[in-house]
């Protein structure tokens, strides 16, 4: 578990302390979420390797939490739930998680299942992993780094922002409706506002388009929602970095 982070959402502090007290003696960096709407904003925030997530929070739960994470990312998830019952658990795994484990819980058990979970993660291969570093001589985007740049002066983005771009480039050439995008970037409460998409669409295309109403990068699909052009996204060297 050395260097790994490991993001804890769960809106019991006595929990999420005596956990993190646990991975962080094993060589983790932990990152607290009390709710489920700060997890997903701790989650863009920190990208980390595993996510110990609860069900039953205030305002967003876990499996909503657990349904969003899935549609940009593969991290392994463990439950950690008092839910108990076979379709809770069956509920769980269908909807992404890697494991599912019953509170009370004996810390020495879950941190194996997050040993094996970063085992597991470690060992599978993806055919086709979402990209993570682009450059086209204009615009360059690093999310290892997290770096935005155009024409090599770093471009500020809002956390939101940053978040929205990112969700957009990692599934190139995919059309995203506006709830998936509103349900990723701001939350499920917030599904039924597409204009925070089209406001946020718009403060992204004055700082990355040369021409913002005739966008080369952000694309709109007429009434369904917006997709990053994928004709546009081919390898190209940053320094000694290739898109992968």
């Amino acid at each position: 578990m050395q260097g790994k982070k490991i993001l804890i959402i769960d809106d019991d502090y006595h929990i999420c302390h005596i956990i993190e007290t646990s991975v962080v003696k094993e060589g983790a960096q932990v990152t607290i979420a009390q709710d489920g709407h700060e997890g997903l904003s701790r989650f863009y925030e920190v990208q980390p390797d595993l996510v110990i997530l609860d069900i039953m929070m205030p305002e967003m739960d876990g499996w909503a939490v657990c349904r969003l994470i899935r549609q940009s990312s593969d991290i392994p998830i463990i439950m950690l739930t008092a839910l108990h019952s076979e379709d809770d658990i069956v509920r769980g795994l269908d909807y992404g998680a890697i494991d599912y484990v019953t509170k009370p819980f004996s810390v020495k058990v879950l941190l194996a299942r997050v040993r094996a979970a970063m085992r597991q993660s470690n060992t599978n291969i993806v055919e086709a992993a979402p990209p993570s570093t682009f450059s086209d001589g204009n615009l360059t985007i690093d999310l290892e780094k997290r770096r935005v740049m155009l024409k090599d002066k770093p471009i500020k983005l809002s956390i939101t922002e940053y978040r929205l771009l990112t969700y957009l480039f990692k599934n190139e050439g995919k059309i995203l409706t506006f709830q998936e995008i509103l349900e990723t970037v701001w939350g499920q409460k917030h599904r039924e506002n597409p204009d925070y998409v089209r406001v946020y669409v718009w403060h992204l295309r004055k700082k990355l388009e040369s021409e913002p109403k005739e966008p080369d990068y952000i694309l709109t699909e007429y009434g369904i929602g917006y997709r990053f052009a994928e004709d546009l996204l081919k390898p190209v060297n940053i320094g000694n970095t290739r898109r992968h």
